[in-house]
């Protein structure tokens, strides 16, 4: 019987969506001290989240996490410095600029192009943002409460490294 029900946790983990899984590394890496992949994989088993070395490190090198060396010359996972030309450079020449007023960002795009590229992120359903609102060349990304321009600037990279 527990073995049955090791063999159900893992296959419905597996089925956890490497979205989630991504956020839920880049929220440790916000909140914790991680030195090592042995310590990352004992966090995520911490949440319940079983993954290979194999598996992390590709979620790792995705999210272009660096090491660095901490005020105690120790190394740790940090999660990159996030620009504008990150994302605009992910999403080709559609998006030409991300701008941000307080949380919410304005992204210029080529014309005609807003409203898809607003409906992509809408459907993306991506907890950082509530939604979006278009015109003809410009978005109004409008995030949760609680969300950070960091988080929002994360969020659209990760969206724009998926849209290519």
């Amino acid at each position: 019987m527990y073995f049955c029900s090791q063999i159900e946790f893992l296959y419905n983990n597996k089925a956890m969506k490497k979205e989630q899984r991504l956020k839920i590394i880049s929220h440790i890496l916000r909140n914790e001290v991680i030195h090592n992949q042995d310590d990352m994989i004992k966090s995520l088993a911490d949440q319940g989240i079983v993954v290979t070395q194999a598996t992390l490190s590709r979620d790792m090198k995705e999210l272009r996490i660096v090491k660095k060396l901490d005020k105690n010359n120790l190394y740790v996972y940090e999660l990159p410095e996030v620009s504008q030309s990150d994302i605009t450079s992910k999403s080709g020449s559609d998006i030409l600029s991300i701008e941000f007023s307080g949380s919410f960002a304005v992204i210029k795009t080529r014309p005609g192009y807003a409203m898809a590229i607003a409906g992509e992120i809408d459907t993306a359903n991506m907890p950082e943002i509530a939604g979006t609102i278009a015109g003809d060349d410009t978005i109004l990304v409008i995030p949760r409460d609680g969300y950070s321009r960091e988080h929002i600037s994360l969020a659209m990279t990760l969206y724009a490294s998926k849209s290519n």
